[in-house]
């Protein structure tokens, strides 16, 4: 699809029952956390907003992702969505377009709003998620925010719809051995909560959108 027929779509589809924790959890850690469910909105966790941005790219359209520095204090390294803390008294759409901006230097106006995805409770940060999808008619003049992005990834929408590009990988979290679904963008392992609104986003289009069977 072009940018303007995935416009069409999505506005459609995002008005109806979304995949929802059902598709975020097949992108889930394993073991999964005790009492962690990712639609659990805990009394003490804090609002966030995300951006997910369909925009015409090199290879068709395509979503922006950063990679974070290194020397950040929450998830260093990762890969993840553009977004940010919502601010008190802002609503979640309109924090996701300011830490695009603050982040990545993507105009508010150049962008449209087409609905939101499922909130997405990570608990390492305890923050709540809230995923919005837009789009954009032109490639943004990007511009990176030093001090929090260290490289942009433009992911293609063909690679995160290809399930042929879904895996599982092993890493150590609190000295517990965890496998991590994962999708394979631009060479590098996209996964963790990124990756679970990635597979909403992407199940959007396939309903049966998941990593391989896990064992």
């Amino acid at each position: 699809m072009d940018v303007p027929s995935l416009e069409r779509f999505l506005r459609s589809r995002l008005v109806g029952p979304l995949p929802g924790p059902a598709a975020q959890l097949r992108f889930a850690p394993r073991p999964i956390r005790h009492g962690w469910e990712p639609h659990l909105e805990p009394e003490g966790s804090r609002q966030a907003a995300a951006l997910v941005l369909v925009y015409p790219g090199a290879d068709g359209p395509a979503v922006p992702l950063t990679v974070r520095r290194d020397d950040l204090p929450h998830h260093p390294g990762q890969i993840s969505l553009p977004g940010g803390r919502v601010d008190t008294g802002e609503q979640p759409e309109d924090a996701a377009l300011r830490e695009a901006f603050e982040e990545i230097g993507v105009l508010p106006n150049e962008v449209r709003l087409v609905g939101p995805l499922s909130p997405l409770w990570v608990v390492v940060s305890n923050h709540v998620v809230r995923p919005f999808v837009a789009i954009a008619d032109h490639r943004p003049a990007f511009q990176l925010a030093p001090r929090e992005v260290a490289e942009l990834v433009e992911a293609p929408m063909s690679a995160i719809r290809d399930m042929g590009r879904l895996g599982w990988t092993r890493r150590a979290r609190e000295g517990i051995v965890i496998d991590y679904p994962y999708f394979e963008l631009a060479g590098r392992e996209v996964w963790g909560a990124t990756a679970m609104i990635l597979g909403e986003f992407a199940a959007l289009f396939a309903p049966e959108f998941a990593p391989p069977p896990f064992s």
